[in-house]
């Protein structure tokens, strides 16, 4: 049983699952800072309503409700930035290198494709000399 839940957790779908949703939560923070700073008060500068820190005071001095705090969302894109380094530092590159010793390539670039004339899918591999989906005869890449 402990064995299974292991391989459950060392899948890479699973592990790519799991970075994805903490990579959208990061962001979301990210995005409610720009709606709460950014976008909130230009909407609110047209009904009208002060407030101090880094940004622009579009309407009466002192109204928070048209205050656009560029304090609070460069923090969150700074909070954005550092929260994606350290997810990169404290789970891709282990994860990275774990799944190196098992033969696996996870998270590298990708490899380069081209399109087969035939049945025009997108991904068949460079080097193939046949399309893996009609068979068709792939002609060489050139380089230059």
């Amino acid at each position: 049983m402990i064995k299974g839940f292991k391989s459950f957790l060392t899948r890479a779908d699973v592990v790519v699952a799991a970075i994805g949703l903490i990579v959208a939560l990061a962001f979301s923070t990210l995005v409610k800072a720009f709606t709460d700073s950014v976008v909130d008060p230009v909407v609110a500068r047209f009904q009208g309503g002060a407030s101090m820190g880094l940004g622009l005071q579009l309407g009466d001095e002192g109204n928070q409700a048209t205050y656009v705090d560029l304090g609070a969302f460069i923090s969150a894109l700074i909070y954005f930035l550092i929260f994606m380094a350290v997810v990169y530092l404290v789970i891709v590159v282990p994860y990275r290198k774990v799944q190196a010793r098992r033969g696996l390539e996870v998270f590298a670039d990708e490899k380069p494709v081209k399109t087969c004339p035939a049945c025009l899918q997108e991904d068949i591999p460079e080097g193939a000399s046949k399309c893996r989906y009609c068979g068709t005869e792939q002609l060489p890449v050139r380089v230059g």
